[in-house]
């Protein structure tokens, strides 16, 4: 239970890290809320792609999961973003 919690912690982080990477300019969100949408968007994207019938078959790495979490994320940052205010630069 405890590592699964600490994985997606690490995870989220990862993701979160990229979704950032991947918008334009700089974001005004801290480490912290970028690890907790980072988990978020990880959540949401995996529920929603297994929705919609993907099964990871061929067992591996689950690279369309993991994309899907970083666009997630990336939309969760900017909503966050127009939310509270704080504007890219």
């Amino acid at each position: 239970m405890i590592g699964t919690i600490i994985g997606a912690i690490i995870v989220g982080a990862i993701i979160g890290a990229l979704a950032r990477l991947i918008l334009p300019g700089r974001q005004s969100v801290s480490t912290l809320v970028t690890v907790i949408l980072g988990i978020l968007g990880s959540l949401i994207a995996s529920w929603l792609v297994y929705q919609l019938g993907y099964s990871n078959e061929g067992g591996g790495f689950q690279w369309i999961p993991f994309l899907a979490g970083i666009v997630v994320a990336a939309l969760l940052i900017v909503g966050y973003g127009m939310a509270t205010g704080k504007k890219q630069v």
